[in-house]
């Protein structure tokens, strides 16, 4: 006989939160709200694995806003200015404004102070919401150092640090960063640790930092949510666009993300799909945050049906209901799929991710079926068979050179001849 579903005031949480977030529409926790919340109501660090899409920004928000708000020195704090008492640090722009905006409507009936800070916008403005400091700073890690070489804030006395999606942070370079925050952070405070893979260089920065932490999974490490349905179809290179095309069109998707290697290739593919009608729209390294914001916000209302993204761009979008995630070109990094394919399937919902595969990309397909486990099921469709020898990116360079070589060798025999006639 199944347990029954447990609700959020058998949590513990404070009963106006508990009431709010019915508000909201939130009746039940997810597994990971269920797993972790009850460690952090207790003060304990936590080891979490948890991918997008599985109610990891409650998991640890809520019981932060919960101890805020049970916790009498909350005065203290408008007193002395500067203090921060919960840092959550976040890899990218989106994400921390995405995290921002649901800590405010969880905490929308306390009297709590939450603040966000990202590159791209302005100094001034952040300085101003921050000159009493913060109950809960939301932050990417190269804008609090900004503020904290400034003296905008004091992290000398902050009870919780979240680091959520640290497998990302780590992948963008943030370590240095984030050694650097740790040092201006007090030696006794709560740390909470979200990712949703545990490489190598994850597992160490997590044991470095915590102490004994209790450990929960949303899913098993490394993994994808069981809500998804995978595919992969092999293609030849020249076909990925026309095949791209056919399955928007004839499967009647009306809400797609598409990844690419690259930004030129983002844009290359919306020119494409734009030919075969279908509105599409990039966003890359190379756009301006508006720009960005613009595609998202059109991809989000239904005005455009593909939204075309390299990884670095898409890191940080949050798409309620997301209909299916297709791998245009297949990641260099295995952890990178399950990042992309988290964007799907999300919060009990069923998804789709689709990869379409070159012949010379099966080895990154080996590394990710390796991470995960398990083989992905694979499938010719029909019109758009590959061809069972095609030229690889590598062998295309060489065999321009090889034809440029034998045409320079007919000429030099022409020239030959034509010098003889003259001779003679």
């Amino acid at each position: 006989m199944s347990e029954s579903p447990i609700s959020f005031s058998k949590l513990n949480l404070n009963q106006q939160l508990v009431e709010t977030l019915a508000r909201l529409g939130f009746e039940q926790p997810t597994t990971i709200q269920e797993k972790a919340i009850p460690h952090i109501l207790e003060g304990k660090d936590v080891l979490a694995g948890a991918q997008t899409g599985t109610g990891k920004t409650a998991a640890f928000g809520l019981p932060i806003i919960h101890n805020l708000m049970m916790d009498a020195s909350a005065e203290d704090r408008e007193a002395s200015g500067k203090w921060i008492r919960s840092l959550i640090l976040v890899p990218t722009r989106e994400l921390a404004q995405q995290v921002f905006d649901s800590l405010v409507s969880y905490s929308e009936d306390c009297n709590l102070h939450v603040v966000v800070a990202y590159g791209g916008t302005s100094l001034n403005v952040q300085r101003s919401n921050l000159r009493n400091g913060a109950d809960i700073l939301v932050a990417t890690p190269g804008r609090l150092l900004d503020h904290a070489y400034t003296k905008t804030i004091d992290l000398r006395r902050t009870e919780t640090l979240v680091l959520d999606e640290a497998d990302r942070m780590l992948d963008m370079g943030f370590l240095p960063d984030i050694q650097r925050i740790l040092k201006k952070l007090p030696a006794k405070r709560q740390t909470l640790f979200f990712s949703a893979t545990f490489h190598d260089r994850v597992k160490k920065l997590a044991y470095q930092i915590l102490t004994d932490p209790e450990e929960e999974q949303a899913t098993p490490s490394n993994s994808t949510a069981s809500t998804v349905t995978q595919i992969v179809y092999p293609v030849d290179r020249k076909r990925k666009s026309e095949l791209l095309a056919y399955l928007i069109g004839s499967r009647n998707w009306q809400q797609v993300l598409v990844f690419t290697k690259t930004k030129q290739g983002s844009d290359a593919l919306v020119k494409e799909l734009k030919l075969d009608g279908i509105k599409a729209a990039s966003i890359n390294g190379d756009k301006s945050q508006g720009a960005r914001q613009k595609a998202l916000d059109d991809f989000k209302s239904g005005k455009i049906r593909a939204l075309i993204a390299t990884d670095v761009a898409a890191r940080g979008i949050d798409i309620q209901e997301l209909e299916c995630v297709v791998n245009f070109d297949m990641p260099y990094k295995a952890e990178d799929y399950v990042h992309r394919i988290g964007r799907t399937g999300r919060a009990g919902n069923t998804g789709l991710a689709v990869s379409l595969l070159m012949r010379d990309e099966e080895y990154l397909l080996k590394a990710i079926e390796s991470l995960l486990d398990e083989r992905l099921p694979q499938e010719w469709l029909q019109g758009f068979e590959p061809s069972l020898i095609e030229e690889s990116e590598s062998e295309r360079p060489r065999k321009r050179q090889k034809r440029s070589a034998e045409k320079q060798k007919m000429k030099s025999k022409l020239n030959i001849h034509r010098n003889r006639g003259k001779r003679s």
